[in-house]
């Protein structure tokens, strides 16, 4: 495949994912400019590979590739106990770097509209980092089980016990806060 080629296919298949691509490198890493680095050299893999891409989910494919280079990114960059430790000022960072969606009417409302926000970022935040990648592939990205299968490489009955594992995590710690 020639260097021409290479872009427009590039273009097609990499590009109309950036967005997903940095939501899922941010979910894995908890930091704005660590997921950019992630995207970065997830996009270099992704030129470098796309003549092998065969076509298909091009959506997974891309996250594979993200989700891969998320993970050689944090051994390289962070100690393994940092990895899965509760990150909550993470997660405050990411809100803060986020645009905040238009606020309602009332006031009391968007305040306590904000607080449930956070408390479910750093719900998710806290989950161990199977869990937490399959909860946001699922209900933050909206992949179906199978594309969840192909990206972390595990059975759908993983992915399924995985995901209802995570979400009642998730309850349990909501709930505990009320």
């Amino acid at each position: 495949m020639d260097r021409g080629d290479s872009k427009a296919r590039f273009a097609n298949v990499v590009i109309p994912h950036l967005d997903d691509a940095y939501s899922v490198a941010r979910w894995v890493t908890g930091n704005r400019a660590d997921a950019e680095d992630v995207v970065q050299e997830a996009c270099l893999r992704a030129f470098r590979g796309i003549g092998g891409f065969t076509g298909g989910n091009g959506r997974a494919w891309v996250l594979t590739i993200v989700r891969n280079a998320a993970y050689d990114w944090l051994r390289k960059n962070r100690p393994p106990a940092v990895v899965h430790v509760d990150d909550l000022e993470a997660v405050e960072r990411m809100r803060s770097a986020d645009d905040a969606a238009p606020a309602p009417d009332n006031p009391e409302a968007a305040l306590i509209a904000r607080a449930d926000e956070v408390k479910l970022e750093a719900a998710i935040a806290s989950l161990p980092a199977i869990f937490r990648e399959t909860l946001v592939l699922r209900d933050v990205q909206g992949l179906d089980y199978r594309e969840i299968a192909t990206i972390t490489d595990v059975p759908i009955g993983t992915v399924m016990s995985r995901l209802a594992r995570a979400r009642r995590r998730v309850i349990e710690m909501l709930g505990a806060h009320r």
